[in-house]
């Protein structure tokens, strides 16, 4: 049996240092279900959540059925943005959009994904069963650092993120990415790891 972990192969960058770097991310399946508003208030975000995980479980099950091969289900990620960006800050949480996802491993090929949610939804009926999707997504250049701390800090991290990408000569590029390395629902806020990544472009 092989034991898959993505965030031991540096290759896909799920380890960062809090010195930004840039980093070529290779495109990855995953789950995802998008969603709008407050992520502290709106239900929609906690839906999200409560679908996510029974489904990367059922995939995970899934795989190590039909090759032996188990592996690690990853930590929660999100996209973040605004219709009009110039509104995308903390002091207007209900205009974000966002997308909630799970990193999948390639192993996931070895099965009929969709049957597989499709089955799982209809068995454990998850909150948000009728707006999670399957997707590739192709990052590929992009800018990270790691933040620690709670989430009301990480506007001066941000702002060290895009500095660094300026003096690259890159602009910003995509959306605003965040990992989640830390239990959200067992880590004190000022404990919290967060991965940043931003995507660059040329300039």
């Amino acid at each position: 049996m092989t034991a898959i972990d993505l965030k031991r192969e540096p290759r896909l960058h799920y380890r960062a240092t809090t010195t930004p770097a840039l980093v070529t991310l290779p495109p990855r399946p995953f789950l995802m279900v998008d969603g709008e508003g407050d992520p502290n208030t709106t239900p929609a975000y906690r839906e999200a959540v409560e679908t996510l995980y029974p489904l990367a479980y059922a995939l995970r099950a899934a795989v190590k059925e039909a090759t032996g091969d188990a592996y690690t289900v990853m930590p929660l990620e999100g996209l973040w943005w605004a219709d009009d960006m110039s509104r995308f800050s903390v002091d207007a949480k209900d205009e974000w959009r966002w997308t909630l996802m799970i990193s999948l491993p390639d192993a996931v090929e070895h099965v009929d994904a969709a049957e597989v949610t499709s089955r799982a939804v209809a068995a454990k009926q998850p909150p948000a069963g009728d707006r999670v999707r399957l997707e590739r997504y192709d990052e590929g250049d992009a800018a990270q650092v790691l933040h620690r701390g709670p989430f009301a800090t990480e506007p001066a991290t941000i702002e060290r993120l895009h500095a660094f990408v300026e003096a690259e000569g890159r602009a910003l590029g995509g959306l605003h990415h965040e990992i989640y390395l830390s239990d959200l629902r067992r880590t004190a806020p000022e404990k919290l790891r967060t991965l940043i990544r931003q995507p660059v472009a040329p300039r």
